[in-house]
């Protein structure tokens, strides 16, 4: 596995685990891993730029889970997000393919999907725009599936997992939702933007990957999703369980771009540091995105935990960790 010492990936294993299944996981030092602490996981030292290690820590294995990415919606170097998750992507399926791997199971993500028509919910049909595309972080995790759709014309045995916004416990870096979530905790939180998502229980995640693995069909995409929802409502169930009062004030998608557009100035060119609000992201709060996961929930069995229990397990787990 790729990227098990991340949020989505040490989810993944404990799922694994739970079911008896050896882990092998590439990491990129033998150092401390907190998502790992404690499991057994056999770990490979490497990365996925250097093929070598690629192939020592897939040789002998069933299945390789493809985790690892770099789903910052900025970064100082322009060209990582490419190296990442486009190189990195065409170098795990390579030597999974040389090493005799029946199944890649490959982890993208919802926002590469279209927009939806006006009323209607996005599906794994829906195809996207140049528009949609924009920001380094979608175009690359969309070549990404093309890495892996000309796997596949080529005969390798591929199958595409796409989370929506996975929360719960064991976000150790955090992600940006688990930011959102402490934000909230520690009172940061001054104004609520009004962007569509949808949030689904991390745990459901990690078992739509073991159900792509078992179940899906090759060359597929299934959508990994549960609550469409808005930003504000999430905030509302922060507040019922924690009893701190969400935002009074509420951004429109226009005033958050400009927003954003300001900060990439100041923060991302002038001081060369994370912009609080990435224009990415303000970017994905001017469409609504709402979608569509039967299919993942036929074809995988994807359960559908309680998106609001999900965000309570994430407030303990922060809390319990000493986050906040």
């Amino acid at each position: 596995m790729t990227g098990a010492t991340g949020f989505v990936g040490g989810n993944l294993v404990r799922a694994l685990l739970h079911e008896d299944v050896e882990v092998r996981a590439l990491v990129r030092s033998e150092g401390n891993h907190p998502a790992l602490d404690g499991l057994r996981v056999a770990r490979t030292p490497g990365g996925i730029e250097d093929p070598e290690s690629l192939r020592a820590a897939a040789a002998g294995c069933d299945v390789v889970f493809h985790v690892a990415a770099l789903t910052t919606l900025w970064d100082r170097d322009p060209g990582r997000h490419h190296r990442v998750n486009v190189v990195g992507t065409r170098n795990v399926l390579a030597a999974a393919e040389a090493t005799g791997v029946e199944r890649v199971v490959h982890t993208s993500t919802w926002v590469v999907v279209g927009k939806p028509a006006p009323g209607s919910l996005a599906t794994e049909d829906t195809q996207p725009s140049k528009a949609d595309l924009r920001g380094a972080y979608r175009r690359t995790k969309w070549l990404a599936e093309q890495e892996v759709q000309a796997a596949v014309a080529r005969g390798q045995d591929v199958v595409i997992a796409s989370p929506t916004v996975p929360i719960g416990p064991w976000d150790v870096k955090p992600t940006p939702t688990g930011r959102i979530v402490l934000d909230f905790i520690r009172g940061r939180m001054p104004v609520a933007i009004g962007v569509h998502l949808n949030l689904i229980d991390v745990d459901d995640v990690a078992q739509g990957h073991i159900g792509a693995w078992r179940h899906g069909r090759k060359g597929e995409r299934y959508l990994l999703g549960n609550w469409n929802t808005t930003l504000p409502e999430v905030l509302s169930v922060l507040s019922e369980t924690t009893g701190r009062r969400p935002p009074r004030l509420r951004a429109p998608a226009p005033l958050a771009l400009a927003a954003a557009y300001l900060d990439a100035v100041l923060e991302g060119v002038i001081l060369r540091r994370q912009p609080y609000l990435p224009m990415e992201a303000a970017r994905l709060a001017r469409h609504r995105m709402a979608v569509d996961c039967k299919k993942a929930i036929s074809e995988l069995g994807l359960p559908q935990s309680s998106a609001a229990g999900a965000l309570e397990r994430s407030v303990r787990w922060f809390k319990d960790h000493g986050y906040a």
